[in-house]
This record gives C-alpha cells, sequence and structure tokens, in this order.
C-alpha cells in the first residue's frame, strides 16, 4: 500500500509540476510581444495562493512533504509568472494586478500563518491549512474561467489554454485517487470535485 501511495504522490507532483509549467508557452509570448494583450492576472494570482496555502498545509501534517514540494515548486513558477505580468501589462492591469498580488498573495498567506500559528494547536492549524487549500483549490481551478469573456467576446480560444485545462483535469484525478488512498479528504474534496 505504501509503494501505491508513493507512486499517486510521485504521479501527483509530475502532474502538478506539469499544470505549473503549462502557462510557460503564454508568459514566452507575452515577453516576445512585450504585452500580456487581453491576458489576465487573475489565474496566476489565484494558483499563487493556493500553491502558498498547500505548501502550508504540507508542511503542518506529517508525511506530506510531496505536497509541500510540489507546491512550493508551483509558488516559484506563479511568481514568475506575476513578475512578467506585472512588467509587460498595461498601466491600470498593472496596478489591479500589483494589488491583488499584494492582498492575496502577500497580507492573506502571511496573516494566516500569524493567526493559526499564534491562536491554534497543532491538529487546529492542519485543519484549518487544510480547509483553507480545498477552498483555494476550488478557487484557483475555477479562476481559468474568468477568461471566459474573453473567449466568448473574441470568439477564440486563444486566451484560455487548452494545454492548462487538459493537464487540470488529469490532475485532479491522480490527486483524487492519491487522497482515497490516504484519506485525506481536504486533498480528495478539493481535486475530487475539480
Amino acid at each position: 500500500m505504501e509503494s501505491l501511495v508513493f507512486l499517486f504522490g510521485l504521479l501527483g507532483n509530475i502532474t502538478t509540476g506539469l499544470v505549473y509549467l503549462s502557462p510557460a508557452k503564454t508568459f514566452w509570448e507575452i515577453v516576445m510581444r512585450r504585452t500580456t494583450g487581453d491576458y489576465e492576472s487573475i489565474p496566476y494570482i489565484c494558483k499563487l495562493v493556493n500553491a502558498f496555502m498547500w505548501v502550508y498545509y504540507g508542511v503542518l501534517k506529517p508525511d506530506s512533504v510531496l505536497v509541500a514540494t510540489v507546491n512550493g515548486f508551483g509558488g516559484v513558477a506563479e511568481i514568475a509568472y506575476i513578475i512578467i505580468f506585472l512588467l509587460f501589462a498595461p498601466p491600470r492591469m498593472k496596478a489591479r494586478t500589483a494589488i491583488m498580488f499584494g492582498i492575496s498573495d502577500v497580507a492573506f498567506p502571511a496573516a494566516v500563518v500569524l493567526v493559526t500559528q499564534l491562536m491554534l494547536d497543532t491538529e487546529q492549524q492542519i485543519e484549518a491549512a487544510g480547509f483553507l487549500s480545498l477552498c483555494f483549490s476550488m478557487v484557483a481551478y475555477a479562476s481559468p474561467l474568468s477568461a471566459m469573456k474573453t473567449v466568448v467576446m473574441t470568439k477564440s480560444v486563444e486566451y484560455m489554454p487548452f494545454l492548462l485545462s487538459f493537464m487540470l483535469f488529469i490532475n485532479g484525478g491522480v490527486w483524487t485517487v492519491y487522497a482515497v488512498l490516504t484519506s485525506d479528504w481536504f486533498i480528495g474534496v478539493s481535486f475530487g470535485l475539480s
């Protein structure tokens, strides 16, 4: 059973890594065109806070190093995407992205860690981090839908990358199996619903 858990944890890490890398082509195009065009920053802001919450959960929960490490990698990737977005976004979008980043990806995670560390015991910290991870996974998985308005207006799926959608589907399936094997309902609910 342990080897099966490790196998699906490893597959989850690979698929999650691919999810985090799937926007790389989009950001390469942004760098080459030197503009963000009609791309939205919301999915990347959401994926970063999601990564932070899963890292926190993985650090707190025993035997969850695979959860923490892959999301640490994802956090670094999302920070790189947000920096690129901020470099090439028009001024209004840049300001909006910077404000969302400051609130969602800096202030909120810092407050969560501070409050949970000061006010909760270890088991409650794990529960709180797991619950927040579950919530932000749902937000992160739904965030590409922010591109739907652009897809409808332009009648083009260019702004809703297929590779990202496909990798999210595969990733959700692998982590759902992992969650069943480890009886981790936070992972199971968040990825089972994705």
